[in-house]
Formats: structure tokens, C-alpha cells, sequence
């Protein structure tokens, strides 16, 4: 037979007054208060007829005790909880008996409930969603994404959104500093050329007719500009009939920013200092600016990307000049030459090299062959090979 769920009492007819404090709320300077917290079972204990709880919301974690001598009926209710149940606690908070729990920003203290209602129950979960278990989470994404009302209890998703609502926030203030005006443009919009298909909408009054979703807000900030409406700004959503790429996706979010009598001076003086706010106010970290600046050709000659990773440090090195009249066929006649040092691979094996030649060069990067030196750690003498 199955355990006995606890009784539920609408959140209407709960007779707690109204919620007090988060679950993330408490200090040491709150021991003696009466309070009311609400929120999920994050997980349950019994110990020897005292009931202990962690109650979450997503701001945080508190342990919540009953004891049959402060409520027999309410500690009894607690003895039927199981995760995912929403309560509704209100009890004295007191400093932790058993000691503190550094890991938790509550963790000094716990409330020792007089009472206790549920407001909800919970079926069997597909998947962990306690925070205690979150570093565990290996559940399926589409597991996850079926019961994406679970998956974003965890603590790592509602950082993440989080997150991203204070970056719009800064986002806002910094824009608003320098005068720009957060205007909101038309979604359904008359198709234009842009660089992929557009997504369409059928037109219910105009049979036949559709409309377009915006790829970007192109033809309506320029309006703007026209308009006189000299710097503008939106958060905006834009969708893309394309393939996925790794910083794309059908349905995107950007800053879509414009601006009229600009100089390149000013946008780059004004995304630099949208990056450093940004880095300073969500990660505490200080960033230099100016960037460092490249031209376009620098960026390929030397990374060999218009976007290139500072940090991945291998840099090209021309030898175009070193193999002019070599008498090596493959590269004497060749427009440019160009190679990568990398320090301390010198001692690689043929296998790994043929691997890296068969894998890399041939199969992920479409090259007809790999050609390289080698000098090995002992000091011995120069090796090369050429695979075409």
C-alpha cells in the first residue's frame, strides 16, 4: 500500500499571514523573530520522531525542525512530506543546534515551526531537482525539456536567467546614460533580402498573403535614423530559418543598437565601456580597455579567423620566405606559407602525428595532407614529413 500524502490546504485558506522572509533571507540577527516561509521541500529527515526540512525558493535555503513538543499534529504532517511538496512554515528562528553549515548563506540558523500547511503535493519526479542533488543531474535533455517546469527549479537554470536579467539591466542603464531610446519595433513585418530565409506568418484577413518575422530590425531603426531619433536601442528577439551554427539558433536574442553621426571613435569608446560594466557587475572583474585592435587582414594572416581567441596563443609564422628556392616542390611555388609552432610536442610519435594528419587536417579540415617538423626534447636532429 502506498504511504498516506499529506492533507492540502488551498493557498487561499491558508491561515499563516502572509510570507515574512525568503528562504534566503535569515541571519544570525533574526534569531527570536516569528516568521512565515513558503516554498518547495527541498529534503526531508526524520530523526527519531523530530522532523527536520530544507524549504527552497530561489532565493536560497532554510532548515525547517518540528518537534512533537512544539506541535504533535504539525510534526506528524511533516512525517508524510516528500521533495517537491509546497509548504507553507511559520515558527521561531533559533541558531542551529547541530551547527552551522558553512555551504549555506542560512546556514547559522534554522526555524523551529509551530506550524506547518501543505499547499500542494507532489507525484513520484522524473529527475532530481534538489539542490543537494544538482551536481548529481545527469537526467536526458529531453526528459528535461518534457518536464521543463522541474528542470527549472535547479539552481544552476535560475542562476542562469538570473543572470541574464541583469545583464539587460546594465545593459538598460548603460544605453540610457548616453541617451539612447529603447524603442520597441514591429515583429510581423514585410519580407526583406537579408543573409537567410525568412520564417512566415499566413495572413488571416489578406488569404494567401503572410507576413515575415524580422531577422533583424534593419529597415525600421534606419527609419529611425531618418527620423531624427538620433540613438536607439532594443533587446530584441530575431528568427532565422537557417542551420544551427554554435552561436546560433533559429529564435535569437541581441542588443540591436543604432546610431546617427557616428564615428568609429564613438562605437568603439561605447561597446568597450558596455563590456567593462558588464564584466565589473556581474563577475567582479576588472577589464582594460582600449581592446587591442587588429585590421581584418592582420586577424587572417596571423589567426586565420575574423574573430580570433586571444588566449589560444599559436599564432601563424610566414615561411613563405624561408621556402622560396628550397627545392621543396609542394611549397616552393606556393603564394603563402604558413605554419604553427607549438612548444613542446616535439617529442609526438608517428602515430600521433598520422592521427592528427588523418582526423584533423584531412577529415575536420578538408586539407589535402599534413606537413610538419619536428625537433625532439633530447636535442636531436630536425625530422619532417610531408602527408599529400
Amino acid at each position: 500500500m502506498s504511504e498516506p500524502t499529506a492533507a492540502v490546504t488551498p493557498a487561499h485558506a491558508n491561515p499563516h499571514p502572509p510570507r515574512t522572509h525568503t528562504c534566503g533571507d535569515l541571519r544570525l540577527s533574526d534569531i527570536g523573530q516569528t516568521v512565515t516561509l513558503e516554498g518547495w521541500v527541498d529534503t526531508h529527515r526524520n530523526l527519531g520522531g523530530v522532523v527536520f526540512f530544507d524549504l527552497r525558493d530561489r532565493y536560497g535555503l532554510t532548515q525547517v525542525v518540528l518537534t512533537p513538543q512544539d506541535n504533535d499534529e504539525a510534526r506528524a504532517t511533516a512525517e508524510r512530506l516528500r521533495g517537491e511538496y509546497v509548504v507553507s512554515v511559520q515558527g521561531v528562528v533559533q541558531k542551529r543546534e547541530a551547527g552551522a553549515n558553512d555551504g549555506l548563506a542560512t546556514g547559522e540558523v534554522e526555524v523551529r515551526a509551530s506550524s506547518l500547511v501543505v499547499l500542494n503535493t507532489s507525484e513520484a519526479l522524473p529527475f532530481p531537482v534538489s539542490a543537494h542533488e544538482e551536481r548529481q543531474q545527469n537526467a536526458a535533455a529531453d526528459l528535461r525539456l518534457r518536464h521543463r517546469y522541474l528542470d527549472l527549479r535547479r539552481g544552476e537554470l535560475q542562476r542562469n536567467l538570473i543572470l541574464r536579467y541583469k545583464l539587460y539591466q546594465i545593459v538598460r542603464r548603460h544605453f540610457d546614460a548616453h541617451s539612447f531610446l529603447e524603442i520597441e519595433t514591429p515583429v510581423l513585418m514585410k519580407s526583406t533580402p537579408e543573409g537567410a530565409r525568412d520564417f512566415l506568418v499566413p495572413s488571416r484577413v489578406h488569404p494567401g498573403h503572410f507576413y515575415a518575422l524580422p531577422q533583424s530590425p534593419q529597415t525600421y531603426k534606419q527609419l529611425l535614423m531618418v527620423a531624427g531619433l538620433d540613438r536607439y536601442v532594443q533587446i530584441t528577439k530575431c528568427f532565422r530559418d537557417e542551420d544551427l551554427r554554435a552561436d546560433r539558433q533559429p529564435e535569437f536574442t541581441q542588443v540591436d543598437v543604432e546610431m546617427t553621426f557616428a564615428r568609429e571613435e564613438t562605437i568603439y569608446g561605447l561597446i568597450e565601456e558596455l563590456m567593462a560594466s558588464l564584466w565589473k557587475e556581474l563577475k567582479g572583474a576588472d577589464i582594460t580597455t582600449p581592446f587591442r585592435r587588429m585590421t581584418y587582414d592582420e586577424a587572417m594572416h596571423t589567426y586565420g579567423s575574423d574573430k580570433p581567441d586571444l588566449r589560444y596563443g599559436l599564432e601563424f609564422v610566414d615561411l613563405t620566405d624561408t621556402f622560396q628556392g628550397s627545392g621543396f616542390g609542394v611549397l616552393e611555388g606556393a603564394e603563402r606559407v604558413l605554419a604553427i609552432r607549438i612548444p613542446g610536442e616535439g617529442d609526438r610519435g608517428r602515430g600521433a602525428m598520422d592521427k592528427l594528419d588523418k582526423d584533423i587536417v584531412r577529415k575536420k579540415i578538408g586539407a589535402g595532407g599534413l606537413f610538419y617538423f619536428k625537433k625532439p626534447s633530447d636535442g636531436g636532429p630536425l625530422m619532417a614529413s610531408v602527408k599529400e
